[in-house]
């Protein structure tokens, strides 16, 4: 009886990882959001080069990592090679991205 038992759970275990490895593959659009402005069109036709648009963060707050348009965690800049890139420093819990779907 054991034996089986064993069977099934690395047979249950196989099927787990296929199901797993079949939606690994999916591309998945992350963004990271410095800050958000509401602007009028005649502001937003005044724009020109040099132009400075405020944003609703103050300096140094957190910026937001989204994936697929959802909240996940939280970061900042940092300069790896001369690129930009976001070290997290917050994730969000997988209940706060539940309660996101339905949102």
């Amino acid at each position: 009886m054991e034996v089986e038992e064993t069977m099934n759970e690395e047979n249950s275990n196989v099927m787990e990882n296929s199901n797993l490895s079949f939606i690994l593959d999916i591309p998945l659009e992350v963004s990271v959001e410095l800050g958000r402005s509401r602007i009028l069109i005649s502001e937003l036709l005044q724009l020109g080069q040099g132009s400075v648009i405020e944003l609703s963060k103050l300096a140094g707050e957190p910026l937001e990592i989204l994936v697929n348009q959802k909240l996940v965690a939280r970061g900042e800049v940092v300069v790896i090679n001369e690129k930009f890139g976001v070290r997290l420093t917050d994730i969000i819990s997988p209940a706060e991205r539940v309660k996101q779907l339905g949102a």
